[in-house]
């Protein structure tokens, strides 16, 4: 039995795509790798005490959480004596932004799903494959298209983290209650006001998740892009890992697992005791 040229069909269709659009790419490359390297070299640039004091004062604003504080301040404290206070800067940047971007396209995306269901059916096996196939599998594309650098890592993280994101906006808006609707409907509620004032409340905690989750996933990713050029804490895991020392590897990884649990107590969805409400 002949072998199925699946392999071959997807390289003619990357090598068109590479030989048609390389030139856009790379200069869309250029642009994001410029972009993230200045905003890189201001945070570094600039006093780590006063970033530190500038994300506590928006946690507590946000979060209330006296816990949350004494944490990031330790976990910060911890990283600095470690060493890798710019690598974590160029991490959270990464993170940042992929996540931006991730949000960005897949709210809308999971609020056009939650409205017409058979786009999510159409689009519900592509996000298998964005969530499921390894992702050096799609890092090989993006390195052709883009070059080394941060921007194959950005975009590969932004494939393997937006499926989450679409998924989690598509069930809080489609299990928004139909009483709640119903009465939206009788007050003679726009669709843009239903959304709004109705479903994105109701919505509220599935879709922090899903930007949280969204958050994690591009985290887990900052090794794999460091093989492509991408900066971070993921460099040091590398070489760490090309020259088996033991001492660079568990520091960098370490650093990733504080940036981690940092990240998941600023963005995690607390309730309320008295109303029960997410905050």
């Amino acid at each position: 039995m002949d072998k199925i040229p699946i392999g071959l069909f997807v390289q003619d269709i990357v090598n068109k795509i590479v030989n048609l659009s390389e030139y856009h790419f790379r200069n869309i490359s250029d642009v994001f790798n410029n972009f993230l390297g200045k905003i890189i070299d201001f945070l570094e640039i600039s006093n780590p005490i006063l970033l530190v004091s500038i994300l506590l004062i928006i946690t507590f604003i946000f979060k209330r959480n006296l816990k949350t504080i004494v944490l990031i301040i330790i976990g910060a404290l911890f990283i600095f004596n470690l060493g890798y206070w710019r690598e974590s800067l160029e991490t959270l940047t990464l993170v940042i932004f992929s996540t931006t971007i991730s949000a960005l396209i897949g709210i809308p995306l999971g609020i056009l799903c939650a409205h017409h269901p058979f786009i999510y059916y159409i689009l519900r096996p592509i996000l298998d494959l964005m969530q499921t196939i390894p992702t050096f599998v799609y890092l090989i594309p993006t390195l052709m298209l883009f070059g080394l650098g941060m921007a194959p890592g950005l975009f590969s993280t932004i494939i393997f983290a937006m499926p989450a994101t679409i998924r989690l906006t598509y069930l809080g808006i489609s299990k928004v209650p139909p009483s709640l609707l119903e009465v939206a409907d009788a007050f003679g509620a726009s669709k843009w006001k239903k959304l709004i004032s109705v479903e994105f409340p109701s919505a509220k905690s599935s879709i922090l998740t899903g930007i949280s989750q969204c958050v994690m996933l591009s985290l887990s990713m900052v090794v794999i892009a460091a093989l492509v050029g991408a900066e971070g804490l993921g460099k040091p895991v590398v070489q760490a890992l090309n020259t088996v020392n033991i001492v660079q590897g568990f520091e960098a990884g370490i650093s990733i697992v504080i940036i981690a649990i940092l990240l998941d107590r600023i963005l995690s969805v607390s309730k309320n005791k008295k109303t029960g409400e997410a905050t």
